[in-house]
């Protein structure tokens, strides 16, 4: 029992150390975007990444840079609504 405890209080103070590997009450949401934000950061941050994207898009690293940037923001589109919210409106302009 004394294991089964350890466990759980190991897992709680991994969660509150790194915000990407959820919690009980992490959506579907939440998760994907994590998942696509850090990797998204990696390609950033390793430039022989950055530069095999760059080769295979046939554009300029700096151009797949602010791209892969630009991403970070909503990468898996708007947040879904909460119970009793409604739906956003999406201007097109």
């Amino acid at each position: 029992m004394a294991d089964k405890l350890r466990a759980q209080q190991e897992l709680e103070r991994l969660q509150s150390k790194y915000i990407g590997t959820g919690h009980p009450d992490t959506t579907s949401w939440e998760w994907k975007t994590n998942i696509h934000r850090d990797t998204s950061s990696s390609i950033i941050g390793h430039p022989p990444l950055l530069a095999y994207a760059a080769l295979a898009q046939n554009e300029p690293i700096a151009k797949i840079r602010a791209e892969t940037i630009r991403k970070m923001f909503q990468p898996v589109g708007p947040p879904p609504p909460r119970e009793g919210e409604e739906l956003p409106v999406l201007r097109t302009e």
